[in-house]
């Protein structure tokens, strides 16, 4: 009886590593349509990707894939996947599209992939309260929201510039699923982000579409609710 038990752990455990693993797949969709100049089925894609992101992490501690299913590296598993749909992919296509012109372009996709390749390396990223020390690289979110209100380039190289140094910073971001202070504000917000993330490629990034405004509300404090934690001391129960 233990035995069977223990077989359909370690059969849920692989499944939460193949549920994983789809990851890679939806970043070769996003590129390919990235390289098609498809921006709104690249970021459906990458949208899909974050989701099952937000998934795999819970299952993967529900099932204790460490224990029940050792052979493969969750944690090194999801950290291939999250540079290629987190930094690689949006990187290539603030490149490819006209957000950026020129030298500012080549700028950008520099700053972004080196800094990020050092982030994910970073052996300190996260925090005792399961946040992320420095800004995450989370650059999909930044380029998504670049694509729907279209800033002028110099904000944009500003803001590269800006999160890119605060991936090394002592500044906090929450990871809006594990970590636990404000949670019940914080997970609605990021579902309704990746809502608002499908909402603006959907209809193909309309300059009135209202997603745009709760794309950039949620955007904001995503960013700026670590830090906020960081200002406001936590009341001892």
């Amino acid at each position: 009886m233990g035995h069977d038990i223990g077989m359909t752990l370690g059969t849920r455990a692989l499944l939460v590593h193949l549920l994983t693993a789809t990851g890679a797949v939806f970043a070769m969709l996003a590129l390919l349509a990235a390289a098609q100049e498809q921006w709104s089925i690249m970021f459906l894609w990458l949208v899909v990707a974050f989701a099952v992101d937000g998934f795999d992490g819970p299952l993967a501690r529900k099932y204790d894939v460490k224990t029940n299913a050792p052979r493969f590296d969750g944690v090194l598993l999801d950290l291939i996947i999250d540079y290629l749909t987190y930094v690689f992919i949006p990187a290539f296509a603030l490149f490819q599209s006209d957000l950026l012109p020129g030298w500012t372009g080549w700028i950008a996709i520099i700053v972004i992939t080196f800094a990020s390749a050092l982030y994910f390396a970073d052996s300190r990223m996260k925090t005792d309260d399961n946040s992320f020390h420095g800004f995450p690289g989370c650059w999909n979110m930044l380029v998504i929201v670049l694509f729907a209100i279209k800033p002028a380039f110099w904000l944009i190289l500003l803001l590269v510039a800006v999160l890119a140094v605060a991936m090394f910073l002592p500044l906090k971001f929450i990871h809006p699923v594990r970590t636990a202070r404000w949670r019940a504000l914080s997970l609605p917000l990021a579902l309704a982000w990746t809502f608002f993330a499908g909402w603006a490629a959907w209809v193909d990034f309309h300059p009135e579409s209202w997603a745009h405004w709760g794309l950039v509300t949620t955007s904001v404090y995503l960013v700026f609710a670590g830090i906020a934690q960081q200002v406001i001391p936590q009341r001892r129960g």
